[in-house]
């Protein structure tokens, strides 16, 4: 009887220890949040292929904004240059043509449609010069002289529009072709620009102040286009990523700041909260945290203070905590 008692009692405390153990933790609230460090990478690429002709940065070096990084062999887009330089000069040439005017030869043809104008107009005058006389004596009708009258009209009408066409041919009124030629400058113009636009692609800078992460092509290696020759991790893009539970959430909002610390860094770091997951989840497994296990908990992101190295774990101050 005795030991089924004690049997009893050491079962109760066993009962008791595993309830300690695991259910506590899980209704009191949490001293540190666990979090992690996590970095963005830029990845850096030329439009063209080629060969990598410089390489400025290796691995692991601290860059500046505006600093340059690597160079492709520039042989094929200052060909391309060249030849966009060469339509721009060949197309000013063609619209400076084009105000010219008419030339010598071209304007022979309105002079001799104007010759043959002033001849009909002549013999038009002749015509009637020879009728008006013949009306007033009665030999030919009074219509005879309005035919004769507006034959002679008819035919100064044309000698006058002949001088005129002449005249906007030698001032060089081809406003049409003017139009098309000053299009085909602004075409090649722009095909210019964007050769020299990729001059600067060819050699790119960093956007900001970054660590170089890692460097894909050497000096003298291919790089195919729009393939990533070198990594940056900026400094701007390092951020805190860390889980609060989900009945603490509506303490936490974009631009509050949280205080964390984590293994070799100074004490009093703080973080600007800058996104918070509008979807719960399961504590990944990676945060191994005994009071957030099993429950409910949302992602939050924040802009550390200073510099810190991705991967790196970090313990969150949860907001509320020790104010």
């Amino acid at each position: 009887m005795r030991q089924r008692l004690l049997t009893l009692i050491l079962l109760a405390a066993a009962a008791a220890l595993i309830a300690a153990v695991v259910l506590v933790p899980r209704l009191t609230r949490p001293a540190v949040l666990s979090g992690y460090v996590e970095g963005e990478a830029l990845y850096l690429a030329s439009p063209v292929s080629g060969a990598v002709a410089s390489l400025k940065v290796q691995r692991g070096d601290r860059v500046a904004a505006g600093q340059a990084l690597f160079t492709i062999d520039p042989a094929q887009v200052e060909g391309a240059r060249g030849q966009a330089a060469a339509e721009v000069a060949a197309a000013q040439a063609q619209a400076a043509d084009a105000r010219l005017g008419q030339r010598p030869a071209e304007l022979a043809i309105y002079d001799a449609n104007i010759a043959a104008a002033e001849a009909r107009a002549r013999d038009a005058q002749a015509v009637l010069n020879r009728v008006r006389p013949l009306v007033r004596q009665g030999i030919y009708a009074p219509a005879r002289l309005d035919d004769a009258k507006a034959n002679f009209d008819a035919a100064r009408a044309q000698a006058t529009a002949a001088r005129r066409q002449r005249e906007a041919a030698a001032l060089g009124a081809r406003q049409g072709q003017i139009r098309a030629a000053d299009s085909r400058v602004a075409q090649a113009q722009a095909g210019l620009a964007a050769a020299e636009a990729r001059m600067g692609d060819i050699a790119p800078v960093a956007p900001t102040a970054a660590r170089v992460e890692d460097v894909f092509f050497q000096a003298g290696e291919w790089a195919t286009a729009n393939q990533p020759v070198l990594a940056l991790l900026p400094d701007d893009r390092i951020k805190l990523r860390f889980f609060v539970p989900e009945q603490e959430i509506a303490a936490y909002s974009p631009g509050a700041v949280v205080r964390f610390s984590c293994d070799g860094c100074a004490a009093g770091l703080t973080a600007k909260i800058t996104y918070l997951s509008p979807r719960p989840e399961f504590t990944p497994p990676v945060i191994y945290s005994r009071e957030a296990r099993d429950r409910l908990v949302y992602l939050v992101e924040a802009r550390p203070s200073v510099r810190l190295n991705p991967g790196q774990p970090v313990d969150v101050v949860p907001l509320g905590a020790g104010r």
